[in-house]
């Protein structure tokens, strides 16, 4: 069967192919002229439309279109405001590959349809508010705010982007972003603080509130307590929060002071806070500043070292005690353990409760080093009683249960004291458990800690800090490192007189005995 069709587009003369309804370009309704007489009735009446040069009523309305009028389509549904334009004339037919062209008065917003051009013909007035560059508007190219996007339209009111000098309207091409600080930069400058805050360790640039956190990028501020190191001329220590815990409950003092004879004395004090306990970190801290204090206070005078180190952990105890709750019996008082040194007159001075150590290492590592203190705990009461080996002990689950501590509700306390007088020159070092469980014998702690540390003990103390912390760091680490340098009648003497007592050999404890609770 054969039938009439149109070759192009009534609206625009663009061709058109068999089948069409609509014009491809300006989505023009098409419809085909009455086919020719047939002396056959069909059972579904074919419909029936009138000349092309005479437009009249469509068979039926398209899919998302109404009826064929005036030569112009409507949208179905349509809000009230679209009319029909006016009716335009055919325009005459182009050669191949024509311009379109759309009628002259298009709908507003007509351009963005299924089907249309997508962009209004040339020469077509623009609408209100439809011009290029509206009042207030960016140039093309130009990015929207945060708000401009959020809303899909530029805000009401001036914008300050785009006043500058670089034309009426138009932001200059260098400042193409936002003139607010947070969009100046992809991570904008912070205003200075007045006051001089802190900055941040992170973004080197905001300032850190009061809460702790950098009001540019939120960056949670280390403590002052998760890293700290401290040097004097003759003694140095460091403690580091470690890799697991969330806290420093570790702390230190270190200091140095004249005995009555102009001689100096160094005093080096570590405490390791009870993490069981409440406020660990607290009890360390106040232990440890009292007990240096009380050191402090007792040397000058003349008091003996070792009398001295006993009534500093005295103090530190009481300083303990006060932290606790005032309530009778209260249970999980703070805590910590204590390991203290002094250097003073060619003797060493240990004091220590708990299962914080000290170490001898000598300068020359050929000379045998030494632990100088035991541990108040689980696994060497087992091995001072017999029960186990020390190797078994340390590795039950049970060996670090301390069995002495300062605070309330410790035990009898018992505080430990000792001297000794080295024949050669070395180093002490005062150190947690969070060190010495990855050195824990004299030999491998004297294999960590470097060869020059009676000269260098802060780079001594850092590198023993960061051998803990490669091995996993699941404590808190603290150790002081002090020199200690021999005096030349220590290392040659008078022999003995037949029956008199030996004078302690290299590296020997004195035996002293060891002053009762008071």
């Amino acid at each position: 069967m054969s039938m009439h069709r149109l070759s192009g587009c009534p609206s625009c003369a663009e061709p058109l192919e068999e089948g069409d309804r609509f014009c491809g370009v300006c989505g023009y309704a098409v419809t085909a002229p009455p086919p020719a007489a047939s002396a056959d009735h069909p059972t579904i009446p074919l419909p029936t439309a009138p000349p092309v040069a005479a437009a009249g009523p469509a068979p039926g309305p398209a899919p998302g279109w109404g009826s064929v009028a005036a030569a112009a389509p409507t949208l179905v549904d349509g809000p009230a405001d679209w009319t029909a334009p006016a009716p335009e004339p055919e325009p005459e037919p182009r050669p191949a590959a024509p311009v379109p062209a759309v009628p002259a008065a298009a709908p507003a917003g007509r351009y963005d349809l299924p089907g249309g051009a997508g962009t209004p013909p040339e020469g077509t007035p623009w609408g209100a508010g439809e011009g290029p560059h509206p009042a207030g508007t960016p140039s093309q190219g130009t990015p929207w705010s945060s708000a401009e996007h959020a809303h899909g339209a530029a805000p009401d009111g001036p914008q300050a982007r785009y006043d500058t000098p670089g034309g009426a309207g138009t932001p200059p091409e260098e400042n193409p972003r936002d003139a607010g600080p947070e969009h100046e930069t992809p991570y904008g400058t912070p205003p200075a603080q007045a006051d001089g805050g802190k900055t941040c360790v992170a973004c080197r640039s905001g300032y850190v509130d009061t809460d702790g956190y950098c009001e540019h990028c939120g960056h949670a501020q280390p403590r002052e307590r998760d890293h700290l190191e401290e040097e004097l001329g003759s003694v140095a220590a460091v403690s580091d929060r470690g890799l697991r815990h969330h806290r420093n409950e570790d702390s230190f003092a270190v200091a140095a002071t004249a005995l009555p004879d102009g001689s100096a004395a160094t005093v080096a004090i570590v405490c390791d806070g009870v993490s069981s306990a409440s406020r660990p970190d607290e009890a360390s801290a106040a232990a440890a500043a009292a007990a240096n204090e009380a050191l402090l206070d007792a040397l000058p005078r003349g008091a003996h070292p070792q009398e001295a180190m006993h009534d500093a952990i005295l103090a530190a105890a009481a300083a303990v005690n006060a932290l606790a709750p005032q309530s009778p019996g209260a249970q999980n008082a703070p805590a910590c353990t204590l390991v203290g040194a002094v250097v003073s007159g060619g003797l060493l001075t240990i004091g220590w409760v708990g299962d914080s150590r000290a170490y001898w290492v000598p300068d020359d590592r050929a000379a045998l080093p030494r632990r100088l203190t035991e541990d108040d705990s689980w696994a060497a009461q087992m091995v001072a009683a017999g029960l186990m080996g020390e190797a078994e002990a340390y590795a039950d689950v049970r060996a670090h249960a301390i069995t002495g501590w300062l605070g309330a509700d410790a035990y009898e306390l018992e505080p430990h004291t000792a001297i000794f007088k080295p024949d050669h020159p070395g180093v002490v070092v005062v150190c947690t458990d969070g060190l010495w469980n990855y050195a824990e014998s004299a030999r491998e702690m004297a294999q960590v800690l470097p060869a020059d540390a009676a000269v260098r003990p802060l780079h001594s103390a850092q590198v023993l800090v960061g051998h803990a912390l490669d091995g996993g760091g699941h404590d808190n680490v603290t150790v002081a490192v002090v020199p200690f340098a021999a005096e030349p009648s220590a290392q040659s003497g008078p022999e003995p007189e037949p029956g008199a007592e030996p004078e302690p050999g290299p590296g020997t404890r004195a035996e002293p005995e060891v002053r009762p609770q008071a």
